[in-house]
Parts: C-alpha cells; sequence; structure tokens
C-alpha cells in the first residue's frame, strides 16, 4: 500500500503499530495529482509557493517474506486544501518544519499526538500548475 488514511491510520490493522513506532518523511520539492476530465486526466504539479522543499508525513513497515525481508513505506493522505479541492478529493499530509521533531520522535507512541498535525497543509503556501 503506497497511501494510508490519516482517519483510519491508527484503526487499520496495516498501519497502527506502525503510527507509533516507525513514523518517517517523504521529501519532495513537488507532486502529482491527476485531475479527471471528460476524454483524459489532466496532470497538475503541485508545489510550494516559495519553491522550497518540503515533507510528507509518511510510516515504514518492514516484514520477513520467502525472499527475505521487505521493507515499505507509505505516504499518508488527508482532505484537500482549497488548492487541491477542485483537482483532487485527497492529498498528501505535508508537515510543517517545526513539527519535524514531534513526528519523528521515538519516544512519542500515542497516535493522537502525533495525527493531530496532519491537517491539510495552508493553501496559501501552496500552488498547482
Amino acid at each position: 500500500m503506497i497511501n494510508a488514511r490519516v482517519e483510519t491510520v491508527a484503526e487499520k490493522p496495516a498501519f497502527r503499530s506502525a503510527i507509533r513506532k516507525r513514523r518517517c518523511l517523504v521529501l519532495a520539492d513537488g507532486f502529482y495529482e491527476w485531475q479527471k476530465g471528460p476524454k483524459a486526466k489532466q496532470p497538475f504539479c503541485i508545489r510550494m509557493k516559495d519553491g522550497t522543499p518540503f515533507a510528507f508525513a509518511a510510516l515504514w513497515e518492514r516484514w520477513e517474506s520467502a525472499g527475505g525481508p521487505v521493507r515499505s513505506c507509505c505516504i499518508l493522505t488527508t482532505t484537500p486544501n482549497d488548492v487541491l479541492r477542485p483537482i483532487h478529493n485527497r492529498m498528501p499530509a505535508i508537515l510543517h518544519r517545526a513539527d519535524f521533531g514531534l513526528w519523528l520522535d521515538s519516544k512519542v507512541n500515542q497516535p493522537e499526538q502525533v495525527t493531530r498535525l496532519l491537517a491539510p497543509y495552508p493553501a496559501e503556501e501552496t500552488t498547482a500548475f
């Protein structure tokens, strides 16, 4: 799974342990969402207005398979901000830089302590083209 919904991440068996113990950041300078059109999908690039890199809230996991260890991660998604809403019904949960430390703190193991950080990123700081 490449995405997990913020609203249910603490309850889903696939993610409830990772939200407590295995949080990470996925760094980016933009991402694409696709808007459904009458004949085809249109890609939109979403970035910060000032062009700076940012980080998605993510979870990682490791398990054993017949072929050896498997490592994976998934990006958390939330409801869209006003920039994304006309394009897609979800958006990646982007963290504010000031919240990176709390998100990555392994001593913080109660989901409600970190899920409150996963609101839609402010629309006035993002742009889509």
